[in-house]
């Protein structure tokens, strides 16, 4: 199964000068973990800011989410594959680079992404089609 098939394509931005607490907020009210960041203009990506990050990084040092940006803390770079990709080769990748997820990039463009609960999914799927995966 190609990763285009089940890949996540409501993708969730934030500037890389926006605060922690915004991106907190964004985070909590749509229930999604991690916010792709947006560097200089709104269409260059600068990397990812994860939930991990922001209780790594910000909470577990009692720093104040309203006064670090961002852009301190997001994880970079970004590993971006193509939608063409095999899922068995997206979820070998994110298991040897211990990652949790990789984003569907097309001509230097944020397509879409694919996390761990989507490769879950995707096994759940081709089971259902017959094609059991592992």
């Amino acid at each position: 199964m190609r990763v285009d098939e089940f890949m996540t394509t409501k993708i969730e931005a934030i500037d890389e000068n926006g605060s922690v607490y915004d991106a907190v907020e964004t985070m909590v009210n749509r229930r999604i973990r991690s916010l792709v960041v947006l560097g200089h203009g709104r269409d260059s990506v600068d990397g990812v800011v994860t939930a991990r990050d922001v209780v790594f990084k910000v909470l577990a040092k009692g720093l104040n989410p309203k006064n670090v940006k961002v852009a301190e803390i997001a994880s970079r770079p970004i590993i971006c594959v193509d939608g063409g990709m095999d899922f068995h080769e997206v979820s070998t990748l994110m298991e040897k680079s211990n990652i949790a997820r990789v984003f569907i990039c097309e001509q230097g463009k944020v397509k879409g992404l694919v996390s761990l609960l989507d490769l879950m999914a995707a096994e759940l799927i081709m089971r259902a089609r017959g094609d059991h995966g592992f």
